[in-house]
């Protein structure tokens, strides 16, 4: 039996939930960490997002291709403002080739980081601050990381006083979830789209819809359950890229 576009609107909800609720248990030790210290030493910081993100970036079929949490400065010693990211090991890419195993995201061997100077202001960060939940930004592609389409999953880190002191996240790439949510997708008989909420195309089965396009949104779709996500049926190019 065919499945319906609800249906898969649900597999992408539920998709999306598992990361959330990832990040859901990392945030509690990293805010365990920062509560009562009004400094936290960059080293130990970095030891627990390292021990708490590496195993979900090792799974024999990870989803995540990259995770950790960037600390507002005020709490590191130091810092303007801390990233504490690894990377899985990632295909060829123009920035670090191939590699086989996590590596650590360091910024000064980038040399176009310029933009991360107002990080706060970048939607990854600045909405979670605004709205005090969780948020996906994208699809964009990353060219800090793999050079390729992703979403970046973040929600907000607090400290014991209720301020908002950073947030943790996690890269999923499209192909990645290409392959996770395609079988679904090419199951319903008419052509779908996923799309975030200004139209932009995560995945496709029609097409003439490439990842990063614009589609018409004048159908509503199907809502992909806790995302700013949807799946459009029988979708249209807006003409715009």
């Amino acid at each position: 039996m065919s499945r319906s576009a609800r249906d898969v609107a649900a597999s992408v909800g539920s998709v999306f939930a598992s990361v959330f609720d990832q990040l859901a248990a990392w945030r509690t030790p990293v805010e365990q960490l920062i509560d009562g210290a009004p400094e936290v030493r960059p080293a130990a910081l970095d030891a627990l997002v390292a021990e708490l993100v590496l195993p979900r970036l090792t799974d024999s079929e990870p989803l995540l291709v990259g995770a950790g949490f960037i600390a507002d400065g005020e709490i590191v010693r130091g810092r303007d403002v801390h990233f504490a990211w690894w990377l899985g090991p990632l295909d060829a890419n123009p920035v670090l080739g191939s590699t086989t195993e996590p590596t650590r995201l360091d910024l000064t061997t980038r040399g176009y980081t310029e933009y991360l100077r107002d990080f706060r202001a970048l939607e990854w960060y600045r909405i979670p601050a605004t709205t005090r939940h969780a948020h996906v930004t994208g699809p964009y592609v990353d060219h800090l990381c793999t050079c390729d389409y992703i979403l970046t999953m973040t929600m907000p880190v607090h400290a014991d006083d209720s301020r908002m002191v950073g947030v943790i996240g996690a890269d999923v790439s499209v192909r990645r979830l290409e392959r996770e949510l395609l079988a679904a997708f090419l199951d319903v008989p008419a052509p779908l789209a996923l799309v975030n909420d200004e139209g932009r195309v995560v995945l496709s089965t029609e097409p003439s819809l490439q990842v990063g396009q614009l589609a018409d949104l004048a159908g509503s779709g199907e809502p992909c359950p806790g995302t700013p996500l949807r799946v459009l049926v029988d979708p249209a190019s807006s003409g715009s890229i």
